[in-house]
């Protein structure tokens, strides 16, 4: 047991560091998508850097529940059955399939509908953590038993739901980029895109403070 602890906690922690050190050059390549006096080309490379660095915090959310969980489980701070720890894996791994094939699948006739899908889906997850973590808090300790686990899901289901927020706040981003390829960078189609990028960047500062938070908590996991 003490084995399968350690390499989860491994895991749990490199999750961590890509997903923070990848939302910080995620957050620096975006400066210089929406900067006065760059060429669409260069807008272009810098959007492209910018969304493949991208895809480690992406990655790192749809897997970040499998060895948490399972880390509580393993030490015997969430009772639940073999099949349910199963089917968490099953879900942190269809996740990872969603946000590699809306990565891929640019040009793809499933993006739009698999794109809202991944969207709900996400709503459903959130739905599911604060769940299960509020029936703990107020005294259910069938599933969690530790109530500093409960805090986790309730800041995980947060950091969910501030990556749904930035992709509304961005949603003129792709037609305002798109059209500044075609007709050059000027300062309207600027205006929508940096507003955009500013309107994203508190769920930015939001999903920083709640790795550390989460961070924190796990701090109290003791090892078998």
């Amino acid at each position: 047991m003490a084995e399968t602890y350690l390499m989860l906690k491994l895991l749990h922690i490199v999750l961590f560091v890509y997903w923070l050190g990848g939302d910080l050059g995620t957050f620096y390549a975006s400066r210089f998508v929406a900067k006065e006096g760059q060429s669409a080309e260069q807008r272009l490379t810098a959007l492209k850097i910018m969304m493949g660095v991208d895809q480690g915090p992406r990655i790192c959310m749809a897997l970040m529940l499998g060895p948490g969980i399972h880390m509580a489980y393993t030490i015997g701070l969430m009772q639940v059955p073999a099949w349910a720890m199963v089917a968490t894996w099953l879900l942190c791994l269809v996740w990872l399939g969603m946000v590699l094939a809306i990565h891929f699948g640019h040009d793809k006739s499933y993006l739009s509908w698999l794109t809202r899908f991944d969207f709900n889906f996400r709503l459903l997850v959130i739905a599911a953590c604060l769940y299960f973590a509020i029936q703990s808090l107020l005294g259910d300790k069938s599933l969690i038993l530790a109530d500093f686990i409960a805090w986790k899901l309730i800041v995980f289901a947060a950091l969910v739901g501030c990556g749904l927020g930035i992709r509304l706040m961005l949603k003129p981003f792709g037609p305002a980029f798109m059209q500044m390829l075609q007709q050059g960078p000027n300062p309207h189609l600027d205006a929508v895109i940096q507003g955009c990028l500013a309107r994203a960047r508190p769920f930015v500062y939001l999903i920083w403070l709640g790795l550390l938070l989460n961070t924190a908590l796990g701090m109290h996991l003791i090892n078998p």
